[in-house]
């Protein structure tokens, strides 16, 4: 079965949301969920969106914060370039109905994070990544040039090389004509043509054990691309968030949002001291690379499987107000904030590496898009500053839409594309095969390739995941399509990426940190 769009999108987060609004005048847009279209790591962004609004805040200032966030590692021109635009998009966001929350001066309240030196974040409570996704979702679903396959999987994106030809840089390049996507409930592989492809499937936090990620968040978009030889880069920046809720039968975890630092939170040691400012002068409010390894060594300390955060001192009514969804988290498993410590723990919560796109959102792929945490666009550089996150899918999402749609005339449907063929597969008789495989990957990485790294931990992970990647891809080859083989298969994809390029990196900076290396400046 064929299907014909002129944007198809791969995602229903906010950066695909994003690109399908900013597109949808200019042509057709399918959007492809592998969930429900509510789904995304999106709707659990707690802490808000970063923006220049009020002085004495400035562009510079963001820049700035932004760029030691990132141990001067991110693109400085990328970095100027998002801030700048942060109050045109922000306003998009408004113009279809996005309420952020406003002060008595009818003013919008802006948080403060860990790395920001003023108060930049637009919030709405401690849901704001719901709130963007209801009111984007409002838009899209009403939008007669809009339309949103949900439960729907994306196997692999094509290029010549389903042509029967090889995928070797050409003159022209290595080209994008659409994508093959699995239907779960019909057992069918869809053949989807575009004129223009976006990949915005989010994060890889499912790689490991412990995470924030939602279950969808396997590292789809960044494997597909990486199969069809797009350049990915920066993948050993994994972000560990140093507050989620230390509960280890729930996953994922439950995230404790930053703002709550922002709010006046302190972190301390199960004997009740502070520790933070043995670290960085910043305290609890330091960039969470700093923070995340701070926890990680007090725990070696001490012994303890968690640390806690203190919020008792601060005015009961207010935590409430501000914070409801954590309020009330805590309270279902017995825990009053305004009174007790929160027990909390370091988690794998986002891949500052990925497909990497220049200014455009244009990956090395003709006619592929990647916007959003699948993307590498040069923000983030070797740490990501909270907030700037969301900031940063939506201004790449516009730019990418509007670059596709003013070049959608020079790309054409390819109608030579063979449908999907699964000739000499069987039925799947050892699913559990793929579920311990996924136990063992995450293991791996969690094991050898957490906040914490050494050259000989980095070797005995690329040792085991080799085994892991052979039986799957033999596994692969013979079985029907699955959702969760596929899934398997993207996470070692993935975690591959990870490890080599954690390898190739000889020193310690930002997310990265190698004992093998440890003299690098990392305050």
């Amino acid at each position: 079965m064929q299907k014909s769009t002129d944007f198809l999108v791969i995602g229903s987060g906010i950066a695909g949301l994003f690109f399908a609004l900013k597109a949808a005048p200019f042509g057709k847009v399918t959007i492809v969920s592998k969930s429900t279209c509510e789904e995304s790591a999106t709707r659990y962004a707690q802490g808000g969106i970063a923006a220049v609004m009020y002085p004495p805040d400035d562009i510079q200032k963001h820049v700035r914060d932004t760029m030691d966030c990132g141990r001067e590692l991110s693109e400085e021109e990328i970095v100027k370039m998002v801030v700048s635009q942060s109050r045109d998009r922000i306003q998009d966001l408004i113009d279809w109905g996005t309420h952020f929350d406003k002060n008595e001066e009818g003013l919008y309240d802006l948080g403060r994070e860990g790395g920001h030196s003023e108060y930049r974040v637009l919030h709405h409570k401690d849901k704001t990544g719901l709130e963007i996704i209801r009111a984007m979702l409002h838009q899209a679903k009403k939008h007669p040039n809009i339309e949103i396959l949900e439960n729907h999987f994306t196997i692999d994106i094509i290029t010549q090389h389903h042509l029967g030809e090889k995928i070797t840089r050409q003159k022209k390049g290595i080209r994008c004509f659409g994508a093959y996507v699995y239907d779960p409930d019909r057992g069918k592989v869809k053949t989807f043509l575009a004129r223009k492809t976006l990949m915005a499937t989010g994060g890889a936090g499912m790689a490991y054990l412990t995470t924030t990620n939602p279950v969808i968040a396997t590292g789809d978009g960044i494997a597909m691309a990486y199969r069809a030889k797009a350049e990915v880069k920066d993948m050993e920046f994994v972000q560990f968030h140093p507050t989620s809720l230390f509960d280890p039968l729930e996953k994922p975890s439950f995230l404790i949002t930053e703002a709550i630092r922002g709010f006046g939170a302190v972190l301390k040691t199960p004997d009740g001291k502070e520790f933070m400012y043995k670290y960085d002068k910043r305290g609890s409010l330091a960039p969470r690379d700093i923070v995340a390894r701070a926890i990680d060594q007090e725990l070696k300390i001490s012994g303890e499987d968690h640390v806690y955060l203190d919020c008792t001192h601060l005015d009961p009514g207010e935590l409430k107000t501000n914070f409801p969804n954590v309020f009330e988290k805590c309270l279902q498993k017995g825990i009053d904030i305004s009174r007790n410590l929160i027990p909390v723990v370091p988690a794998a919560h986002y891949v500052c590496g990925g497909i990497h796109t220049d200014k455009h959102g244009c990956s090395s792929i003709v006619n592929l898009y990647a916007a959003g945490e699948c993307a590498h666009t040069g923000m983030h550089g070797a740490n990501r500053m909270a907030s700037n996150s969301l900031l940063e899918s939506i201004v790449f999402a516009n730019n990418a839409a509007y670059h596709a749609a003013y070049s959608l005339h020079s790309s054409e449907i390819n109608r030579d594309i063979p449908d999907w063929n699964d000739e000499g597969t069987i039925v799947n008789e050892e699913m559990v095969l793929v579920t311990q495989s996924f136990k063992e990957v995450q293991a791996i990485l969690s094991n050898y390739v957490g906040i914490v790294r050494s050259d000989l931990r980095l070797e005995r992970a690329y040792k085991r995941l080799n085994l892991i990647y052979q039986e799957t891809e033999q596994l692969y080859n013979k079985s029907f399509i699955t959702t969760r083989l596929c899934e398997l298969r993207n996470i070692i994809n993935v975690a591959y990426i990870i490890i080599k390029q954690a390898m190739k990196r000889k020193n310690s900076i930002g997310l990265h940190y190698n004992l093998d290396y440890p003299k690098a400046d990392q305050s």
